[in-house]
């Protein structure tokens, strides 16, 4: 977060405009300014994160904001807006607005004294916000949605790597991530011991309180969530034909744990491998063929990131300019810098954030052309 805060504040003096020549005697330029009052909605699974990755560039562009967090997680959010208050900003440039979303973001995204609204969360939700911003007064709108992100492990890649990191790409932060690796497309001839290295790997995890030392795997948000994940992992087990390996329970007497589960056997229509489940699910799916999971890979609303495994280049280089994804990490996952954009395509949202990229949200570029006499002096 603080490199994201520090990084945006070395953008504020150099995202300047440019001078155009054109035909005729005219001198034309552009301007960047500020969209003006943005209202700004978080989601609750890196709420500090995207404050950060919100309110930074906002700033940095010369705009006023009003953030409403996730009702889950109120806190982190007056507390930084405290912290804004004791470092000296004016007052009304940071404005936190806690409240429900049906309430408060519906008011945010419908207001007419708001210019733009910036989102993340889940698809669903950015399908309203759009609505109620065409409904009001257009305002500009940018998303950052949801994901069903394809992993994909090709036979030559460093296997033990390779496992590792789709265990990570999945579980990480329980798998509430919205670019989690959360399709894991395997090749043929290696599937069987990757699901083997797999299953190893999950039941290894270490569950319990985050907050002690060695712990990797700590509770969903809330009880709702909890529950959400493990009708989907219910599901599966009755009304597919996929092969639950481990896991596929709560975890635990207290606390809303879902054990680290992990799916082999799993087809691409079943639906843990259509939907974001948001949380610990591993599916792991078989392919033979490059062009084969192509194609599955890319047949998905979701667009938001991918995952390549391989020792060769050509192919690495072939599957991340073929994958419809706004993120391509390959023999790595979940790599993110304040100066790399990050997201998505089709139902995974529109414009990016981060990076110079993630300014051009917030400014309006104004043209102005000046008529130069042709007098001599």
């Amino acid at each position: 977060m603080i490199k994201c805060i520090r990084y945006y504040a070395g953008w504020a003096d150099k995202f300047q405009g440019k001078t155009i020549p054109i035909d005729g005697q005219y001198f034309s330029y552009t301007r960047h300014e500020p969209v003006g009052i943005v209202g700004q909605i978080i989601p609750w699974n890196f709420p500090l994160l995207m404050m950060a990755w919100k309110l930074a560039p906002a700033l940095a562009c010369g705009n006023v904001v009003v953030m409403k967090p996730a009702e889950q997680t109120p806190l982190a959010a007056l507390y930084l807006a405290e912290l804004v208050r004791q470092a000296g900003f004016p007052p009304g440039v940071v404005n936190v607005l806690n409240g429900y979303g049906k309430v408060t973001g519906d008011a945010i995204s419908r207001h007419p004294d708001i210019d733009k609204v910036a989102f993340t969360g889940s698809t669903k939700v950015g399908q309203l916000i759009q609505v109620a911003a065409a409904e009001s007064n257009m305002k500009n709108v940018t998303l950052e949605l949801g994901g069903k992100s394809p992993n994909i492990v090709l036979d030559d890649a460093d296997l033990a790597h390779a496992v590792e990191m789709s265990h990570q790409a999945i579980f990480f932060n329980q798998g509430q991530c919205c670019a989690a690796g959360s399709r894991t497309y395997v090749q043929k001839a290696i599937y069987d011991e990757f699901v083997r290295l797999s299953v190893q790997r999950a039941k290894t995890r270490k569950i319990g309180n985050p907050e002690e030392e060695g712990i990797e795997h700590g509770p969903q948000v809330s009880e709702a969530q909890m529950n959400n994940i493990l009708g989907y992992i219910d599901r599966a087990k009755k009304c597919s034909n996929a092969i639950l390996e481990c896991g596929g329970g709560r975890w635990g007497e207290t606390g809303y744990f879902v054990e680290p589960t992990v799916f082999s056997n799993v087809t691409d229509e079943m639906e843990i491998a259509q939907e974001e489940i948001f949380g610990p699910v591993q599916v792991i799916i078989k392919f033979d063929t490059i062009e084969e999971v192509v194609e599955k890979a890319n047949n998905s609303r979701y667009g938001l990131a991918g995952g390549v495994f391989t020792k060769d280049i050509d192919n690495a280089l072939k599957l991340a300019n073929q994958l419809r994804t706004g993120t391509v990490w390959v023999n790595c996952y979940d790599v993110l810098e304040a100066s790399v954009p990050f997201g998505g395509y089709k139902q995974s949202g529109s414009g990016r954030e981060l990076g110079e990229y993630g300014l051009q949200q917030y400014s309006e570029v104004k043209t102005v052309t000046i008529k130069v006499s042709s007098k001599n002096s």
